[in-house]
C-alpha cells in the first residue's frame, strides 16, 4: 500500500520542519518531516476528529491542559 503523507499548505519556507499526516487504513498517522523513518503517532479517526475540533476551537491552550 502506498502511503501519501501530507503537510499543511500553511507550512512553508526553506526548511522541512513540518508535521506530516497520512490516512492509513482506519487510522491517522502523524510524523515529523525531518525524520520520515522515525516514530509515528497513530490515532483512530474519532480521536483525530476530536483533536482537530478542539484545536480549531482553541481548547488546546497549554495553560488550560491538566
Amino acid at each position: 500500500m502506498d502511503v501519501v503523507w501530507r503537510k499543511s499548505s500553511r507550512s512553508g519556507g526553506i526548511t522541512d520542519n513540518c508535521v506530516e499526516v497520512a490516512h492509513i487504513s482506519e487510522t491517522i498517522a502523524v510524523r515529523d518531516s525531518k525524520d520520515p523513518n522515525g516514530p509515528r503517532l497513530v490515532f483512530s479517526a474519532s480521536e483525530w476528529s476530536t483533536f482537530v475540533r478542539d484545536l480549531k476551537a482553541g481548547n488546546l491552550d497549554p495553560g488550560r491542559l491538566s
